[in-house]
């Protein structure tokens, strides 16, 4: 299981919205886009992605963008990484019947292995990566003081 482009982007610009969340005001794609280092356009479709599924709402106008749907903390990883992936989905396949007794124990042992996963991916909300990210940076200071 690896994490694509697309998901860490999303990530990557969830985390900057978070930061911001307690302002209230909405982040516009190009202050997300350079302060994460992300294509412009890319983010753009991205964002649309994680509107239409309920992770971000959007405002028009001069002072819009993009803001969380939600507070930081009700939004998971897994939450996220569903809606650009669908994890939820493939999770299903694995009751695909194998023709083979040897597939039928890979196949199982591949469940057993998505569901561990998943679980730890329910366990991290976006507002655990800010902590884990501004402990980083207490640690990064001290260290070069």
């Amino acid at each position: 299981m690896e994490l694509s482009c697309k998901s860490e982007y999303a990530i990557l610009a969830l985390i900057e919205m978070a930061t911001h969340y307690d302002s209230g005001e909405p982040m516009q794609i190009r202050q997300i886009a350079a302060q994460q280092s992300i294509p412009d356009r890319y983010l753009e479709q991205l964002l649309a992605t994680l509107r239409r599924g309920g992770i971000l709402k959007s405002q028009r106008g001069s002072r819009g963008g993009y803001f969380l749907a939600r507070e930081p903390r009700r939004i998971s990883v897994f939450d996220i990484l569903e809606c650009l992936e669908g994890l939820e989905a493939t999770a299903g396949e694995d009751h695909v019947k194998s023709q083979t007794l040897d597939g039928s124990v890979i196949e199982e042992i591949w469940h057993e292995a998505r569901l561990a996963a998943n679980a730890v991916l329910k366990k991290y909300s976006l507002q655990d990566l800010c902590e884990k990210r501004d402990a980083r940076r207490q640690l990064d200071v001290m260290y070069y003081i």
